[in-house]
């Protein structure tokens, strides 16, 4: 449980690390996600950090989110329930304020799962799931999320090979995948190949010559998290079953949602009035 919560710390550094050497008025850029501005995003990574602390700490106070968010959310969306959420509760941070907010805050989570059993289970909003699980999930969410600042700033992330643990929750949402469509999951699962930031070689599911996914890491990564589009990336695909997982692929909870369109998310090198000192 140790490293998993080291990663999920790990991640939310490297990202403060980008948003700390920027100007307050940069926050309120647009990003490619959704239209969502770099503070809206920082936001949602704070409510859920909250809410998974909420969930290991206090049972009642979760119930209690979960009746008092979700009904906003579901009637006017996320950006308005969060910022529902943090006048209520956080002093209606914005900005820079904001952004030290979430800061504070990520680190308690990391701590508290940290000292939890790895097969513990917690209530979250749809099934129940292990501590581990939980905290690599605020990982991927830190990761994907985080693509859509970095990619607006222009900046290049340095990845480590703590993305596995994203791959291996794309790997295993394979079906759930399917599922989630209301589609039967193709069988045999693809074989998955993959190469590490370090240049390891990574695989899950039985060696087929006729079925698999190959590639980077990274890039499987940002197909399943749905920050890219598949076409561009170079992973490569062979066989229908992979074919398909790969045009729907998506690791997170929640209904259907569709990949971004191609060409609609890259790193925006152009982007000269953001000024990253």
């Amino acid at each position: 449980m140790h490293n998993a919560a080291k990663d999920f710390l790990t991640e939310c550094d490297t990202l403060y690390d980008l948003l700390c050497n920027i100007d307050e008025q940069d926050l309120k850029c647009v990003t490619q996600f959704k239209k969502w501005t770099i503070e809206d995003i920082v936001a949602h990574l704070h409510m859920w950090n909250v809410t998974a602390l909420l969930t290991l700490k206090d049972q009642e106070q979760f119930r209690s989110f979960l009746a008092d968010i979700l009904p906003v959310m579901g009637q006017e969306g996320h950006i308005k329930a969060q910022r529902f959420w943090l006048e209520k509760h956080s002093n209606n941070a914005q900005g820079r304020a904001l952004i030290d907010t979430w800061r504070s805050f990520y680190p308690q989570l990391a701590g508290a799962y940290r000292q939890t059993s790895p097969d513990q289970r917690v209530a979250w909003v749809g099934p129940e799931m292990t501590t581990t699980a939980k905290i690599i999930a605020r990982q991927m969410e830190s990761w994907a999320h985080g693509q859509a600042i970095f990619d607006i700033l222009g900046a290049e992330r340095e990845d480590s090979d703590r993305i596995r643990n994203i791959c291996h929750l794309g790997v295993t949402t394979y079906s759930w995948t399917f599922r989630n469509r209301q589609i039967t999951p193709p069988q045999p699962k693809p074989h998955v190949r993959l190469t590490a930031p370090s240049g390891a070689e990574w695989s899950w599911n039985d060696a087929q010559t006729d079925n698999f996914v190959r590639g980077s890491a990274v890039e499987f990564a940002q197909v399943v998290t749905q920050t890219r589009n598949i076409a561009d990336t170079k992973l490569e695909t062979f066989g229908d079953a992979a074919t398909q997982w790969m045009a729907i692929a998506q690791c997170f909870a929640g209904p259907p949602e569709d990949p971004p369109a191609i060409g609609t998310r890259f790193i925006n090198k152009w982007r000269v009035q953001i000024k990253i000192r």
